[in-house]
């Protein structure tokens, strides 16, 4: 850009990080606005008491492409879960892996009886299927909600109930596995491709480093300022905050769902939300849960939906001497539990899945509620989201609900944004 346009940047999570480096990089003047006191949006961390304590739980995939082209993996020290999950139940817990990325666990998974030979076949033959198509044409094929998908590939209720269920209710936040099945078919692909894993720092050391980025580009980033009104005409555009007024050549709006919707007044910016709550837990140091750095996943019922081996798998997340559990809830009702009765249920749960061991020093450390933690993803929804050109006036859009809901989903739209307004201006 010869003449340096202004370009202000409403919220600093993923979308409006991204966004802001890639403006900057092509020497764009760029001032990002976070109501928060930090970056990160959905996307943040607290470290207490030498635990690490992410907002509700999350990973990185590194199979991403936004991930892999806008992050330095290496810088962010990642360490990964191992592939598959344990299938838990009372009185029993068994593995079900990928032997082609976990050969260790083949024994495990060619014995397990909560599925059937029929269904590991076809779970080979799904990945092969998943692993030759790209991000945009899973996106612009036919939809259908995954239990339906799964049905017409043949597999069996136990299959669905045991495994999918509870592994994909964590993902798409709706075990009832009404959600889309695009959103099964690429996260598959994603996990079969590349590793699922946590930052040392934990999942907000992910917006530090994209932060960093946009600031060495020579983006200026105002945290605890929000926003209250964005405007605009046919060319310039006017960001309102408490303190000051602000006149730019564009404005990005990568603000939350909600905020964003009110500031554009886009009305196909979904706002349903998906909910979930974590219960994080401490271990003696001596008393680690079994099969090493797997997901827990609860095949008898959703509370919890799935216990997370966080320091088996960082152990940097939890003093030396403890483990930190998340235990991950779904769905509203779960938001007006309180804490002792989430940690009656995770020692619950683990008591019937261990039943030689007794749970009596786990320990309440933090509980995440978070009312707004996906917006809801029915089939068909991904055709009908908007555009980032969409808000009236030199104003784009950036965030997963131009793309969805996902680490991809965000960063993805806060590039799109950026080459939106470069090509424009």
């Amino acid at each position: 850009m010869d003449d340096q346009p202004s370009v202000a940047v409403v919220g600093a999570g993923l979308a409006g990080l991204v966004a802001a480096r890639h403006l900057a990089d092509v020497g764009a003047d760029v001032t990002v606005f976070e109501r928060r006191d930090e970056v990160g949006g959905r996307v943040r961390t607290r470290h207490e008491d030498g635990y690490t304590l992410d907002r509700g739980f999350q990973v990185l995939f590194t199979a991403y492409p936004a991930v892999r082209r806008e992050l330095d993996l290496d810088a962010l020290d990642l360490h990964s879960f191992s592939p598959g999950a344990v299938i838990a139940r009372p009185g029993e817990r068994s593995v079900l892996s990928d032997p082609l990325r976990d050969p260790f666990s083949f024994t495990d998974t060619l014995f397990n009886h909560e599925v059937t030979t029929t269904d590991k076949l076809r779970t080979l033959a799904l990945r092969q299927h998943v692993g030759s198509r790209d991000e945009a044409d899973i996106f612009a094929s036919a939809d259908a909600p995954i239990d339906d998908y799964l049905h017409d590939w043949g597999f069996s209720h136990r299959y669905i109930d045991n495994f999918v269920a509870p592994f994909y209710g964590g993902i798409t936040l709706d075990r009832s596995l009404s959600t889309s099945k695009r959103v099964f078919e690429y996260t598959f692909k994603a996990m079969s491709e590349g590793r699922v894993a946590l930052p040392a720092d934990g999942m907000g050391a992910v917006p530090d480093q994209l932060a960093d980025r946009a600031r060495d580009a020579g983006a200026t980033i105002h945290c605890a300022e929000p926003v209250a009104s964005v405007t605009a005409d046919d060319d310039r555009a006017t960001v309102e905050t408490e303190t000051l007024t602000v006149e730019t050549d564009a404005v990005v709006v990568a603000a939350d769902p909600r905020t964003a919707r009110r500031l554009t007044g886009v009305a196909a910016i979904p706002t349903t939300a998906r909910s979930s709550v974590a219960c994080y837990c401490s271990l003696p140091g001596d008393a680690p849960l079994d099969d090493g750095r797997k997901i827990h996943l609860n095949a008898a019922g959703d509370r919890p939906n799935a216990i997370a081996p966080l320091s088996a798998v960082a152990p940097s997340y939890a003093p030396d001497d403890h483990h930190l559990l998340a235990a991950t809830f779904l769905g509203s009702d779960a938001l007006d539990a309180d804490d002792a009765d989430l940690v009656d249920a995770t020692r619950d749960a683990l008591e019937s899945w261990y039943p030689e061991r007794l749970f009596g020093g786990l320990d309440h450390v933090h509980t995440d509620r978070i009312e707004f933690a996906q917006f809801a993803q029915p089939p068909g929804i991904h055709d009908d989201l908007p555009d980032t050109r969409d808000p009236a006036g030199p104003v784009y859009l950036a965030g997963d609900y131009t793309a969805w809901s996902s680490i991809q989903g965000a960063m993805r739209s806060g590039r799109e944004a950026a080459d939106a307004v470069i090509d424009d201006l």
